[in-house]
């Protein structure tokens, strides 16, 4: 594909910005599963940048192209998994530096965080995102190195508004980086937004089809920070596959399309269930009842995204019957697949967890809405 920015990114996306094999014609990228690559008379690369496995490998360059293209990034790297895109940001920091984050994030991030920075000589403060300014009273001008939020917060779907966190960032000397995994680029672009980096946990939506463990992260700089993540990667040797690159390119040429239906069966589960008599809530920030639907209205386009979460009247006991009595949302814990899911977050987090225990988060899929509501309809008249 030449002159890639005269198309539209749902065009670049399906074509997966790829011209075609230049050694086959085909169309498709081919997998490259070699670890090591030869060296000419003088022992230089006969093609750069393909030198060893755990540092490049040619099958990620599509994934990684694409996504900094959607993203607007100068750069973007894959990761064997989010945690260890999550991990190597953090890791590029210096002791004594200072982090903030939202208490209500993905768990096993914030849990690990938790961890590493009390052995690690960071300091993390986490700021509660459904309160206005939190966020301004937790960072530190100075000491505060790295904001991290999520917009919209999984599980609770409150909305961070991301320009305003850059410039809160900004001022204090600090990067932003967004987990935009449930926004994906088809709802929001961090980094025009004013945001350093942007996370994507690629097994979710990116990928979108529950067969690949994946991360990435694209910057709006390639600066000294950026080389330092990089390196955490390269010498960590926490890189995708070969074969899961391949898979990740592949589930990327029908983000835009998924990611349309998954928001378009999400609205239409929320408002049928706004006001159901068997439910204290329904999360999602399509909702103009949302407190953050203004700022959701804002900088997010084309959707509101494939996640909600319900709270039912009652307990956790209630709460997983529902979940129980679900016969076509699947009882599993993940999100951004073709399928729906359900699932009972407080469980899965543990006793640590700050999810209430009424909860329920729905990732939405592909599926006809009126099966999905139908579905969730007769598993609420079971309590």
């Amino acid at each position: 594909m030449s002159k890639p920015l005269d198309f539209k990114p749902e065009t670049l996306a399906a074509h997966g910005l790829y011209p075609g094999d230049p050694a086959t014609g085909g169309v498709v990228p081919p997998l490259q599963p070699s670890t090591t690559y030869i060296r000419d008379q003088d022992y230089r690369l006969t093609i750069p940048d393909h030198g060893y496995g755990r540092d490049r490998n040619p099958t990620f360059f599509p994934a990684e192209k694409l996504i900094a293209e959607l993203e607007g990034a100068a750069d973007a790297r894959l990761f064997s998994s989010g945690m260890a895109a999550g991990a190597a940001v953090v890791q590029a920091l210096r002791p004594g530096d200072h982090i903030v984050a939202p208490q209500v994030m993905y768990w096993g991030l914030r849990n690990w965080m938790i961890g590493f920075c009390r052995d690690w000589g960071l300091e993390l403060t986490l700021f509660d995102a459904a309160e206005p300014g939190a966020l301004e009273a937790a960072v530190r001008s100075g000491a505060t190195k790295l904001v991290w939020i999520e917009s919209p917060c999984n599980p609770t779907w409150d909305v961070i508004d991301i320009a305003a966190a850059a410039d809160v960032a900004h001022a204090a000397g600090a990067r932003l980086a967004v987990d935009s995994t449930v926004a994906t680029p088809v709802l929001t672009k961090p980094l025009a937004l004013g945001a350093d980096l942007v996370f994507h946990s690629a097994t979710k939506y990116l990928n979108g089809h529950s067969d690949v463990v994946a991360g990435a992260l694209a910057t709006a700089r390639e600066d000294d920070f950026w080389s330092r993540v990089r390196e955490n990667r390269e010498q960590g040797g926490a890189i995708l596959g070969p074969f899961e690159a391949w898979l990740l390119h592949r589930g990327l040429r029908t983000l835009y399309i998924r990611v349309w239906r998954c928001c378009n069966n999400a609205m239409a589960i929320a408002g049928a269930l706004e006001r159901h008599p068997k439910l204290k809530a329904v999360l999602y920030p399509g909702l103009e009842s949302h407190p953050g639907h203004e700022v959701a209205g804002r900088q997010m386009s084309g959707g509101f995204g494939g996640m909600l979460s319900l709270r039912v009247d009652g307990d956790a006991e209630r709460a997983l019957q529902v979940a129980l009595n679900c016969k076509l949302f699947l009882r599993a814990t993940s999100l951004g697949g073709v399928e729906s899911l359900i699932e009972h977050r407080a469980t899965i987090e543990g006793p640590s967890s700050p999810i209430p225990q009424d909860l329920l988060r729905l990732s939405v899929g592909i599926e006809d809405p009126s099966d999905l509501i139908a579905d969730l309809e007769q598993a609420l008249a079971t309590i």
